[in-house]
């Protein structure tokens, strides 16, 4: 049995993930962690689960605190901490503010729970999990990210609709930036088992107006309700069952990346990686060649702006 702590638990992420997480029959505690002076919305955010857990016949042991220790002897600790996007922001524009809270904490980490795996929520997420990978000084496989893989899901739910098909039937993925410059896959989408470009309804499916549909969804719930709570919430459960259960997955994630996608790498960013227990271990792949350079262009993208971040992070 395991515990998860959530970082960043009194913001709206946070504490819907402590609700899905807690549905995960791996994990007997849950942490929520908070700043000073959030102690009784923390207090409050306890009562609520307790009395959803009541409900639901759930025997998770929840607590919460405002001191950095208690996370010792995490298993997973998920970090949501750091400023909301606002509409109208991109994700880069959040980076240096994001990155001094994430710095700090992946120190915490390191120093106090060194053999746990840490899953990066905070945006922008590609840079966010190379400064936690840096400032943690942990092994890069135990620290990885969001990344595309809810940008995968939304994908993947577009196109089971298009062909009405149940979504389990699609295979599909999106690398890259979890923002602008993510790349859609389509080269190893499949239905049923069969490559999409094999199906003759596949050339009247609106393939740009649905991956645009998927590029801006975040920004669009945004825009409409404030912030994107219930995607994201339910992403993270499945990537922290996945750790747990040491299921091997191959899940399209933020990872630090060497070689794998056509030698293109040393960078954190959104590729397939199996998830285990030990972390995340990326997947060596090979895509289209108009897929490459899409690819490419997006990790010297996220690489200029991890780099400017890091540089602005040892001058502060």
């Amino acid at each position: 049995m395991a515990k998860v702590s959530i970082i960043g638990a009194t913001g709206n992420v946070g504490t819907f993930s402590a609700h899905t997480i807690s549905e995960i029959p791996h994990v007997s505690e849950i942490l929520l962690y908070g700043r000073k002076g959030r102690e009784d919305l923390l207090n409050g955010i306890k009562q609520d689960l307790n009395d959803s857990f009541a409900a639901c016949g759930n025997q998770l042991h929840l607590t919460w605190t405002t001191d950095i220790e208690d996370i010792r002897g995490s298993d997973v600790i998920v970090c949501t901490a750091g400023l909301p996007r606002r509409p109208g922001q991109s994700r880069l524009d959040l980076a240096l503010g994001n990155a001094r809270i994430v710095a700090q904490t992946a120190e915490d980490v390191g120093r106090i729970a060194p053999d746990s795996v840490i899953l990066m929520v905070t945006n922008p997420v590609d840079v966010m999990t190379s400064v936690a990978m840096k400032y943690s000084g942990m092994e890069a496989q135990q620290v990885f990210g969001l990344g595309t893989h809810l940008d995968s899901m939304r994908l993947k739910s577009l196109i089971a609709s298009y062909f009405k098909v149940h979504v389990s039937e699609v295979h599909t993925r999106i690398i890259g930036e979890h923002g602008d410059s993510m790349v859609p896959l389509w080269s190893a989408t499949t239905i049923g088992g069969i490559q999409i470009s094999n199906l003759p309804a596949f050339s009247r499916l609106p393939v740009q107006e649905m991956f645009e549909a998927v590029r801006s969804s975040g920004e669009t719930i945004i825009k409409n309700k404030g912030s994107t709570v219930y995607g994201p919430g339910e992403a993270i459960a499945t990537l922290v069952r996945t750790v747990l259960a040491n299921e091997n997955r191959i899940l399209t994630v933020s990872s630090f990346i060497r070689s794998e996608v056509h030698d293109i790498g040393n960078v954190c960013i959104g590729v397939p990686a199996r998830i285990n227990r030990s972390g995340v271990f990326p997947v060596p792949i090979k895509i289209d060649e108009e897929e490459v350079v899409q690819f490419r262009n997006s990790v010297e993208k996220i690489r200029e702006n991890t780099e400017r971040v890091l540089a602005l992070l040892e001058c502060s």
